[in-house]
């Protein structure tokens, strides 16, 4: 499948405008925001891209996993702000306020987290590069690469009644949470459908 800039753009501000996003209030969890960021892809042709990023190495939690730009809000911020602030940090790229096309459901995380995905809409990417000291590389990933007939995998697990999801890419996997959210933007841009994923589950290694 393959889909270019203009059409996403077009479905997304459909989809969106009726989406009924889900939020978690909890005062006991920390509060987090995470980017999925459409842009060209990057073999210049008018197909759209989704911003994947490889985490470092040596960082102290899931190093060398892939992922969504993003982090904790710091006190003070907004979600919104905490994820533009993220971007800049991470791949070096700085949007604003207004390329935020919209939120998806809010997501708890079995390490004490509430994480709030923003879709941004970036077509000016020359200036993004890898911040070495949290991201390995970046990747520009051509959204069709996500609709494949054997992904998403649900998992049964002893240690809860949840499906754990994973997603397959490449020739690896993506683990929630950052494939629940993925899941959920995939079901929106790609096919128009309102996938609610709070109840997937994580490995059990991501409870930490």
């Amino acid at each position: 499948m393959t889909v270019s800039l203009e059409e996403l753009r077009n479905s997304l501000a459909t989809y969106l405008g009726g989406f009924d996003r889900q939020s978690i209030a909890a005062s006991n969890l920390k509060h987090a925001a995470v980017c999925l960021t459409i842009m060209p892809s990057p073999a210049e042709t008018a197909e759209a891209a989704l911003l994947l990023t490889r985490r470092a190495p040596k960082l102290s939690s899931h190093a060398g996993q892939w992922a969504l730009p993003g982090g904790r809000i710091d006190e003070g911020e907004t979600p919104l702000e905490a994820a533009l602030r993220e971007m800049r940090e991470e791949v070096n790229l700085a949007l604003e306020p207004e390329d935020c096309l919209g939120q998806l459901d809010d997501y708890e995380t079995r390490s004490g987290y509430v994480m709030s995905p923003f879709i941004f809409w970036a077509e000016d990417v020359k200036e993004m590069r890898p911040n070495p000291g949290e991201v390995a590389s970046i990747h520009p990933v051509p959204l069709g690469a996500f609709n494949r007939p054997d992904s998403p995998e649900f998992i049964t697990i002893p240690e809860s009644d949840r499906p754990v999801i994973r997603l397959h890419f490449e020739e690896s996997n993506i683990h929630a949470p950052t494939a629940a959210v993925l899941f959920q933007f995939i079901e929106l841009a790609l096919f128009g459908r309102v996938t609610r994923v709070a109840h997937y589950e994580q490995p059990v290694w991501a409870w930490k």
